[in-house]
């Protein structure tokens, strides 16, 4: 029988990207998509986590196992925090995409720029980090940076313009920072448009280094 990784997007035009990255770095492992965007729109429209949020969540991670996955991962960092909920009601790991984001950003410097487009993923991202610092033991600084009128122009489908911006807000931050944390998945298209040669400072996005921390996890589980 072959592993199951099940992953949970509230973004559906995103599960191609997290297909191929899983299926580049484990092909033997199956597959199982939940696309729940109802979980972003909850979020977006109270401005932060609601019990709602939690326990739809959950069923998500529920049914998830019942169908066979041996690691459920949450691809979507503005609602992180509802993994420690659901952990508990489930019998299989449960991860945070941007968990392994949060631990190499603390590894690589003090002051930590987090980035992002969509306001609600600037409080979950922070604090994730903040958490995993301390659990390092290490002091750090976090700040945010909120990337005005660009998410607005992407739901318009305007996304150059919407790209202009975004680069405008992370060439500052690698001034500011010893680290720039991209809060949202999405974001990691528009940093690989700025050159190695002009990255002043690390610049670390959620979806590879989380794969990768999926990856590690199921592969050490028996076949």
């Amino acid at each position: 029988m072959p592993r199951k990784l099940a992953m949970v997007h509230t973004v559906a035009r995103l599960m191609p990207v997290y297909d191929q990255l899983s299926l580049e770095l484990m092909p033997e492992v199956e597959r199982i998509h939940i696309a729940d965007e109802i979980l972003l729109r909850l979020v977006l429209t109270a401005g932060g986590m609601t019990p709602a949020i939690y326990r739809r969540f959950t069923e998500d991670a529920v049914w998830a196992e019942q169908v066979g996955a041996q690691v459920v991962l949450l691809t979507c960092s503005s609602i992180s925090p509802a993994v420690d909920v659901a952990q508990p009601m489930v019998g299989v790991p449960v991860l945070k995409i941007d968990q392994p984001m949060a631990d190499r950003a603390v590894s690589l410097g003090r002051r930590i720029g987090v980035v992002a487009t969509a306001m609600v993923t600037l409080k979950p991202t922070s604090e994730l980090i903040a958490a995993r610092a301390q659990l390092a033991g290490k002091q750090v600084q976090v700040e945010t940076v909120f990337c005005e009128g660009a998410h607005p122009l992407m739901l318009a489908g305007q996304m150059e313009r919407h790209d202009e911006i975004v680069l405008g807000y992370l060439r500052r931050a690698m001034q500011d920072y010893d680290v720039v944390v991209l809060a949202q998945g999405s974001m990691a298209r528009v940093a690989e448009q700025i050159p190695e040669a002009e990255r002043r400072v690390p610049i670390l996005s959620s979806p590879r280094l989380g794969m990768e921390y999926a990856r590690d996890v199921i592969m050490q589980l028996p076949a």
